[in-house]
């Protein structure tokens, strides 16, 4: 189900030992809340031209979003074998979630409708060009709806995009403007889980 804003995340979010947080594929622990706010981004799969695209710009501006107080976290719909490859000298900790446990808790959908989009055919063939493209383990992944939430440090959802084609998320442009509001809003409302109520993007 969709997530409402101001809910308690870390309910949800708990590894294999209980724990409130997640495990990247690499074996790092990334417990939520935690001293940063944490940008989930759900995408499709390892190797997706238009994932691959999207997290270029992450990549680049990585030390940008570092510096606003932000660990982004990167699930995929993808076994952790398939995903290692691409995580070992990223910035962004990737975590694979095969059974979509986490897309369903989140309530990030699978849909027909996300490649019948001009943006989004437009990443694809762009991704290709870049990094050329490997298909996904399972077919559900092609038609995969990309998510973005974001958790405060004490673990409560301030913000969430759900995705309408598979090229429709938060640029890390969006994302620092909404984290700026949010430190804003937190500030005049003195109560974090007021800062944001709704998804501005």
């Amino acid at each position: 189900m969709m997530r409402k804003m101001g809910s308690r995340i870390t309910e949800i979010l708990r590894d294999a030992n209980g724990m409130a947080g997640v495990v990247d594929v690499l074996g790092k622990s990334h417990p939520i809340p935690g001293d940063r706010l944490i940008h989930l981004q759900f995408r499709r799969y390892a190797g997706c031209p238009i994932c691959n695209l999207h997290l270029q710009e992450f990549r680049k501006r990585h030390q940008e979003i570092e510096a606003a107080g932000i660990r982004t976290l990167a699930i995929f719909d993808s076994s952790p074998e398939t995903v290692r490859p691409y995580a070992a000298d990223f910035p962004v900790a990737f975590v694979a979630d095969p059974t979509r446990k986490l897309y369903k808790q989140f309530g990030v959908r699978i849909s027909w409708r996300a490649l019948f989009s001009i943006r989004a055919i437009a990443a694809a063939l762009q991704g290709m060009r870049l990094g050329g493209m490997r298909g996904p383990e399972k077919a559900r992944s092609s038609f995969g709806l990309p998510g973005d939430f974001l958790i405060s440090t004490d673990g409560f959802l301030l913000a969430a995009h759900y995705g309408k084609h598979a090229y429709d998320q938060w640029s890390v442009d969006q994302l620092l403007d909404l984290v700026a509001r949010t430190s804003r809003n937190a500030m005049d409302k003195e109560d974090p889980r007021a800062a944001i109520t709704a998804d501005v993007y």
